[in-house]
């Protein structure tokens, strides 16, 4: 009986230039060290933070006395003392409010007047649209610091210091250059096939504006906005030149600086309840928006 020989296997061959697809298994063992540093990045920036949680709940001598990871060994009371006293006592209550007063209002006309502005610099030609833009970048690059006096010495000719209206038209002209000049390249990198199509249908510009350039841009505005309402929410310098320290418009970063008494250091213990209540909403933000968020910085960079 003749034994039936097996055939040979067949090998394709190797074209150069192409790589095989890796297994499952080999990928994720090299995704192993970009997840383990991540993890480290991400603990190392939690730990503060939970040590700021656990001692807001915690007495003034605990928090004098031991650090927070004793809160878990010792056995010391927590309390909501230092959350009840910060916002009765210490108007903390009140300051959030005029934050909230101060950012949204300012965030909302920075994004309509800079959206507008920037889509006329993206779509629309006109004479001196390159200088426009050169100087708009110009400005960005201002620093602060050199705008806060002659600006105050307007205010003050103009009763605008202390008030909301003030503030807000502080924070839309610091903060316009960029924001026009992150929208615009979105604005720019759209396809002109898209406006070219609406205009021969019979759209206006507005309608272009509104119906195509708006829904298209909303990673790119939530991104902005992102930014906005965390540098608005934080700022202490603009809030206390231009607002002051009186607590019916002080907002938190002013409320919580008032907190310590520079003299005799009294009322550090209370710094950590304010400090979390301050870092609450910027973080419930940027949680909720983060896939805006990234979007909105990727925009433009990938066709």
């Amino acid at each position: 009986m003749t034994a039936v020989k097996a055939a040979p296997r067949h090998t394709p061959p190797r074209v150069p230039g192409v790589h095989r697809a890796e297994p499952p298994a080999l990928r994720r063992l090299r995704r192993v060290p970009s997840h383990v540093t991540l993890l480290l990045v991400c603990g190392l920036w939690a730990v503060p933070v939970l040590g700021l949680f656990v001692n807001s709940f915690r007495t003034a001598y605990d928090v004098a006395g031991s650090g927070w990871w004793h809160a878990f060994t010792d056995g010391g009371a927590l309390t909501f003392e230092n959350y009840r006293q910060v916002l009765t006592a210490n108007h903390l209550g009140d300051a959030f409010l005029n934050s909230l007063l101060v950012t949204f209002p300012a965030v909302t006309v920075l994004m309509c007047v800079g959206s507008v502005a920037a889509f006329a610099l993206a779509r629309i030609s006109f004479p001196g649209r390159a200088a426009v833009t050169a100087v708009i970048l110009a400005l960005a690059v201002v620093p602060i610091q050199v705008t806060l006096a002659p600006v105050l010495r307007l205010y003050n000719s103009a009763h605008l210091a202390g008030t909301f209206a003030g503030v807000w038209l502080v924070h839309v002209g610091l903060a316009l250059p960029f924001a026009i000049y992150l929208l615009r390249s979105f604005f720019a990198a759209l396809p002109r096939d898209l406006f070219e199509a609406s205009e021969l249908d019979g759209a206006t510009m507005l309608e272009m504006f509104l119906r195509i350039a708006i829904p298209l841009a909303r990673p790119a505005l939530a991104s902005v906005a992102i930014f906005q309402v965390i540098w608005i929410w934080n700022d202490l310098l603009v809030a206390l030149i231009f607002l002051g320290g009186d607590p019916t418009v002080a907002p938190l970063t002013v409320s919580i600086a008032n907190l310590v008494n520079t003299s005799t250091g009294q009322g550090a213990e209370l710094l950590t309840a304010a400090a979390f209540i301050s870092m609450s909403l910027p973080m419930l933000i940027f949680v909720f928006l983060q896939r805006f968020f990234v979007r909105g910085l990727l925009a433009g960079a990938l066709k």
